[in-house]
């Protein structure tokens, strides 16, 4: 570890990280020193460019990990592949999600196990299979919830409620498990990825920023910061925790 590079020695998985925001988070463990496992489900090339740009660019480690973040098997071998290949995970980024749009009048119960079994079930399966290995090693653990399960959203009933689940999940880790591993979270708002700018008219950016002091969307590259001070050494005393990223949309 030095002081340009705080987690040099660390080996991080992120989940979820061929999105823009994954790749962000990559790209800022990965220049703070860290090894990274660069997590995807089905997105292979995108997983294995990005693993070589982490290692040309900054000088790590990196390799690719493929799974369902729902199923117990896959996480479990995806996890003894990265220990396998970079050493035991010290630093966790529970970041794969999924959200769609729909009304509850419109639900099925099938939609709404879909929305929890990715942002919630995912987390705890995960975590499950990287936390006796962190233990031994003193981790951290950083989830991502979202502004939403603050605010809550019209459309976004189940989301709102998973990434609500989230936030109870890490605070009730961080006494579980603390103070041998840290367990925060980070709750972002709305961020200007690929996914969001076909929608992102000026009317579409209001609504989703009026609230909000900076009154604009987020960058993917001004969260990946939040998750490397988290997962440094000057994060001692942060346990339980919950970053907002959002532009002062929500106040705590």
């Amino acid at each position: 570890m030095t002081e340009t590079r705080p987690l040099a020695g660390e080996v991080a998985l992120v989940t979820g990280a061929t999105g823009a925001l994954g790749a962000a988070m990559c790209r800022d463990l990965a220049r703070a020193g860290a090894d990274v496992a660069v997590h995807h489900l089905g997105e292979e090339a995108a997983a294995k460019a990005l693993a070589a740009e982490l290692t040309s660019s900054f000088g790590v480690r990196a390799t690719t990990v493929s799974a369902d973040v729902t199923s117990w098997d896959q996480v479990a071998e995806a996890v003894a592949v990265v220990a396998r290949e970079l050493g035991t995970i010290t630093v966790l980024v529970n970041n794969a999600g999924f959200m769609e749009p729909v009304r509850i009048v419109d639900s099925e119960l099938a939609d709404w196990r879909r929305t929890l079994g990715v942002d919630l079930d995912g987390v705890f399966i995960v975590t499950r299979h990287v936390l006796p290995g962190m233990l031994e090693m003193h981790g951290r653990i950083v989830n991502v919830s979202s502004q939403l399960a603050f605010k809550g959203a019209v459309d976004y009933v189940a989301y709102a409620t998973a990434k609500a689940g989230v936030l109870g999940f890490t605070k009730a880790l961080a006494r579980e498990v603390g103070p041998r591993v840290r367990v925060n979270a980070i709750a972002p708002g709305p961020i200007d990825t690929p996914m969001v700018r076909p929608h992102a008219t000026p009317e579409w950016v209001h609504a989703r920023t009026r609230d909000s002091v900076a009154g604009r969307l987020g960058a993917p590259e001004e969260i990946g910061p939040a998750v490397v001070f988290l997962a440094g050494p000057g994060a001692e005393l942060m346990h339980g925790q919950t970053l907002h990223l959002n532009g002062g949309g929500v106040m705590a």
